[in-house]
């Protein structure tokens, strides 16, 4: 399971890997996963810059890494590193490509403790399904595990200086790739990007290393599927019917997990008091990047004018895809003809959020309000367009633009 606490985006993560480098060393080994192409070995470089002669960067994924004695060459580096500088930090990327790297990476730890050496170790990987079996293996006790998430609409603005309206379209369109921003005005190239240096990777290099993929043509399809079905209540039993390969729904619900698991898509749960109708009711499906959507459906991003409906399915998956991505514990909920969209829990406070997009009438939120009426714990929020937030304050809840909320998350003091 994904350890939802430690979910950073890139600012936090870069601050918080400063304060740990900052501490008196040797520490804890520091385990860095996340998506592909969120900036990982970005951040390793930026250290690798501040921390000037003390820092040694290395790709497990580079040539040089296929040389014979490399990796004892890079530990004797940073043994010699740290007699010289007075301390070294090892910057490793990739970790999970060398052979048995968590054995190996136990050992020189445990030698670097023994020692008494001043040298800090922080790691990445991008399979984080290999990183997390690793470390609970072989480093029990000895790291510290952070991930670096999908970027959000407020990264975009600070990182690249794009305006907050830009941001959030792009958010809605293309999702928040930072390698993919360059490309955002051709969309060919960016579709093409997501889709060979994103989705193949993950899928046909990291998941299907796995031992649990026994079908990968299955699972292709499942991913398939699920991006093309952004923020839709999706039985098992319709998933099974729509597949080419027909799998047995224990297989399928895995292979969600899995995909959850990787930060490709979450598979939602339903809100209900009893256990057992929690796990039997059919998934919400979100995939963690609106760039998945827009790679994976031939029709491309939605144009809100010609498709509202498709538009406003998109909107929807942002803004509950943010809320996942920034560690919060999002549900959703549906009881006859009532239905709310998304259900959160965590750090944010606990909210029950109808999302429109369009007009809408007091009587399109029902769900919402029989919901809050039963559970008073959760507060209201309707997240709506700009225009329509003056009709909608009248309606005595919360209100805020979806555009607001993807840039800055629910109001503040009221969750």
């Amino acid at each position: 399971m994904i350890d939802k606490s430690f979910r950073l985006d890139y600012g936090s993560c870069l601050g918080l890997l400063r304060e740990r480098l900052a501490e008196p060393a040797p520490g804890l080994l520091q385990l860095l996963s996340g998506p592909r192409q969120v900036g990982k070995t970005t951040l390793l470089l930026e250290l690798e810059r501040e921390l000037g002669e003390q820092a040694i960067y290395a790709a497990a994924d580079g040539p040089e890494a296929l040389l014979p004695g490399f990796w004892e060459r890079l530990w004797q580096r940073a043994a010699t590193r740290a007699k010289n500088q007075g301390r070294s930090v090892v910057l490793l990327d990739e970790v999970q490509r060398v052979a048995d790297w968590s054995s190996r990476l136990k050992s020189e730890w445990d030698r670097i403790r023994r020692k008494r050496l001043p040298v800090h170790v922080v790691a990445t990987g991008s399979s984080a399904l290999q990183l997390a079996g690793g470390s609970r293996e072989s480093l029990a006790g000895r790291f510290e595990n952070m991930t670096l998430v999908h970027w959000s609409a407020a990264a975009l603005v600070d990182v690249f200086g794009l305006s907050a309206e830009e941001a959030v379209e792009e958010v809605v369109r293309r999702g928040a790739y930072p390698g993919a921003v360059a490309l955002r005005h051709d969309e060919a190239r960016c579709t093409a990007y997501v889709r060979d240096a994103i989705v193949e990777p993950a899928i046909g290099r990291d998941l299907m290393a796995l031992s649990r993929v026994r079908r990968p043509a299955l699972l292709r399809q499942v991913f398939a599927l699920a991006a093309s079905a952004p923020s839709e209540v999706v039985s098992l039993q319709k998933l099974q019917g729509q597949l080419q390969d027909r799998g047995a729904l224990e297989t399928i619900a895995s292979y969600l997990q899995l995909l959850e698991e990787a930060y490709l898509v979450a598979a939602l749960r339903k809100v209900a008091r009893q256990p057992t109708r929690r796990r039997a009711s059919p998934p919400k499906l979100v995939p963690l990047s609106n760039a998945l959507c827009a790679a994976v459906d031939p029709r491309g991003p939605p144009d809100p004018r010609m498709e509202p409906d498709r538009h406003g399915r998109w909107v929807e998956n942002a803004c509950i895809a943010f809320a996942w991505n920034a560690g919060q514990h999002p549900s959703y909920w549906r009881e006859r003809s009532f239905e709310v969209d998304v259900v959160l829990d965590g750090s944010w406070g606990a909210w029950a959020i109808e999302i429109k997009t369009g007009a809408f009438r007091s009587a399109d939120l029902l769900g919402l309000f029989e919901f809050v009426n039963r559970e008073p714990a959760y507060q209201p929020l309707l997240l709506c367009d700009p225009s329509r937030l003056a009709a909608a304050d009248r309606l005595g809840i919360a209100t805020q633009s979806w555009q607001d909320f993807l840039l800055h998350g629910p109001p503040a003091g009221t969750g």
